[in-house]
C-alpha cells in the first residue's frame, strides 16, 4: 500500500474509533469497555473486506499501528469526551467521516486484488458499514445502517464513484477524494434534513 493510502486508511480508522470509543462513553463503559468498542469501530469492516479479497492476513492485524491508532482514539476519548462532545452530533460526524474513507479505500483495494467494479462496490460498502455494525451490536442497539438517513446508500454512492473513475481509466487519487466527498457529503444532508428511504409499515390489525 502507498504511503498515501496508509495515511487515509489511518484516518479512517481513528474517525471511526473515536465513533465507537464516544458511544462507549455515553453508555458508561469502563476503559477496557472503551477500547474494545473503539477498535471493534474501526477495523471490524476492514478485516471483513481483507478476508473476502484473500488479503491475508488482514491489514489491522499485520500492522501494529491500525490498533494502536483505533487504542490512542479511545484513550483519547475516555479521558477527554468533554472536548469532543462539544462538536456538533460527535458520534455521527465521526461516522459520517470514517464511513467515507472506508468506503473509498475498501473499493479501491478490492480493485487493485482484481475484483470486477460492481464486487469492488459492494466490498467498499462493507468496509464501510462493517465496524458500525459491529459497534452497535456490541452495545445491544440497531445497528445504525438498518435505520438511519441513507448511510449504506451513501457508502455505495462513495465506492460507485471509485469503481467508475476505475472503469472509465480516471485517476486514482482524485476519484477516491471525490468518492469520500460524495460519501460524507450525502450522508450529512441526510442527517440535516432527516433524508431516508422509505420505512416498512406494520399492516393494521382487521
Amino acid at each position: 500500500m502507498s504511503f498515501l493510502l496508509l495515511v487515509f486508511d489511518l484516518l479512517g480508522t481513528f474517525v471511526f474509533a473515536l465513533s465507537g470509543a464516544t458511544l462507549a462513553v455515553r453508555q458508561r463503559l469502563d476503559l477496557f469497555g472503551v477500547l474494545v468498542l473503539s477498535c471493534a469501530a474501526a477495523v471490524s469492516g476492514g478485516i471483513a473486506r481483507d478476508v473476502l479479497i484473500g488479503a491475508q492476513p488482514p491489514a489491522a492485524l499485520a500492522d501494529w499501528s491500525y490498533l494502536a491508532v483505533a487504542m490512542l482514539a479511545g484513550v483519547a476519548t475516555f479521558y477527554w469526551s468533554a472536548v469532543i462532545e462539544r462538536l456538533r452530533n460527535p458520534v455521527q460526524l465521526f461516522d459520517a467521516a470514517g464511513l467515507a474513507l472506508f468506503a473509498v479505500l475498501g473499493t479501491s483495494k478490492a480493485l487493485a486484488f482484481g475484483l470486477s467494479p460492481f464486487a469492488a462496490t459492494l466490498l467498499g460498502m462493507m468496509s464501510g458499514i462493517g465496524g458500525g455494525i459491529a459497534r452497535d451490536l456490541l452495545v445491544a442497539r440497531t445497528p445504525v445502517v438498518l435505520q438511519a438517513e441513507l448511510y449504506a446508500v451513501a457508502a455505495l454512492l462513495g465506492s460507485g464513484v471509485v469503481a467508475l473513475a476505475h472503469v472509465t481509466g480516471l485517476p486514482q487519487y482524485p476519484a477516491m477524494a471525490a468518492g469520500a466527498l460524495a460519501c460524507f457529503g450525502l450522508r450529512y444532508m441526510a442527517i440535516r434534513h432527516g433524508w431516508h428511504l422509505p420505512v416498512a409499515r406494520v399492516p393494521e390489525e382487521p
